[in-house]
């Protein structure tokens, strides 16, 4: 975890919606005897050691791993090998990217009043933080289109681009 997610502990846990979920009480009752009373005495004494044990289990989701991130290099350039460290480097930029998206989407979650995360939480961080639209998820509106404005500087270099066009 990185340490902006260890500043806010009050934010809750993340758990992800749909047909394959388990709760936490779920996930303790899997585990055997012992390690079921180590973390109830841990939940009372070091509750950030706590989720760090728990995101370190195998059954947390990897956004991207090394084989999809050599598969996803391959499409680009067959012949090319990223390094060892550079392949770490690209996990670790994308494991903080989802994971301050994610927080940040939580923020706005809680900021409305609500419980769960939808789409345009996730949406409205992403397209005023990065500029990222993702597009077929969200409403239906017609977005604007933003034109981009144009320079003094600009201006004079098209007007210079059709001077020389009429003289030929």
């Amino acid at each position: 975890m990185s340490q902006g997610s260890q500043d806010n502990p009050s934010l809750g846990n993340l758990q992800s919606v749909g047909p394959n979920n388990q709760s936490p009480m779920t996930m303790q009752t899997n585990l055997p005897e012992t390690s079921q009373q180590n973390q109830l005495q841990n939940a009372h004494t070091t509750p950030h050691k706590q989720n760090q044990q728990l995101s370190s289990t195998p059954d947390v989701p990897e956004f991207l791993t090394k084989t999809r991130l050599q598969e996803l290099v391959r499409e680009v350039d067959p012949t090319e090998q990223l390094d060892e460290e550079v392949e770490e480097m690209l996990l670790q930029l994308a494991d903080d990217f989802v994971e301050t998206t994610v927080n940040a989407a939580c923020l706005l979650a809680k900021h409305r009043h609500a419980n769960t995360v939808e789409v345009k939480d996730v949406q409205l961080h992403l397209e005023r933080n990065w500029n990222m639209w993702i597009p077929g998820f969200g409403t239906d509106e017609v977005r604007p289109y933003k034109r981009a404005t144009v320079t003094e500087a600009h201006k004079q270099r098209l007007a210079l681009i059709r001077k020389s066009i009429k003289k030929y």
